[in-house]
């Protein structure tokens, strides 16, 4: 089967950043009891709906190793009086075409939030440069054509940018020549 007929939905996801794979000390669970199943270096990444229905004793006593998952239509407002105990925030990327989390990691950044900024979900190879650009660290891609490309050292991206981002470009000049004032 052909990198690009392989069925995204059958293959686990595997952890990206700019330095390349890595193991993932996280897991999604659906409940804070999935944390006395990890090990003692695993954290969990749980559902805005469920970080949001624990309490605050729950919350401490979970501190380094909670982390929580915001999907599109949910608001960043929820996790901001929590940026400084949080060391995970994933945003969710449902499907290609749905671009809001670019915005809420942007928001995240202008917000001082430093801690891990992970993509999950539909991570396409064409998306990676943006998600690093809008203040993303790491990425869970289980596209096949993606995986393939990312082993290779074929991160992909263009030089120049018609959009500021969180991240600032690598060299001046970095945006496209409309974005450049007139000499």
């Amino acid at each position: 089967m052909s990198e690009t007929n392989a069925n995204p939905a059958a293959v686990q996801p595997r952890l990206w950043t700019p330095e390349g794979f890595r193991e993932d000390r996280w897991v999604h669970a659906e409940s804070l009891d999935a944390l006395a199943e990890a090990g003692a270096d695993t954290g969990v990444i749980l559902p805005a709906t469920a970080f949001a229905a624990l309490d605050e004793a729950a919350r401490r006593s979970a501190a380094g190793r909670l982390g929580v998952l915001l999907a599109p239509g949910e608001p960043v407002d929820l996790v901001l009086p929590f940026l400084g105990e949080l060391p995970l925030i994933a945003l969710l990327f449902p499907v290609f075409s749905d671009g809001r989390s670019y915005s809420k990691a942007e928001l995240l950044r202008r917000r001082f939030y430093s801690g891990t900024l992970r993509a999950v979900g539909d991570v396409l190879i064409d998306q990676i440069p943006h998600m690093l650009r809008t203040g993303f660290t790491e990425l869970e891609v289980k596209n096949p054509t993606a995986l393939a490309r990312l082993e290779a050292g074929r991160a992909g991206g263009l030089p120049v940018h018609y959009q500021p981002a969180a991240k600032p470009a690598a060299t001046a000049g970095g945006y496209a020549w409309r974005r450049r004032p007139a000499a």
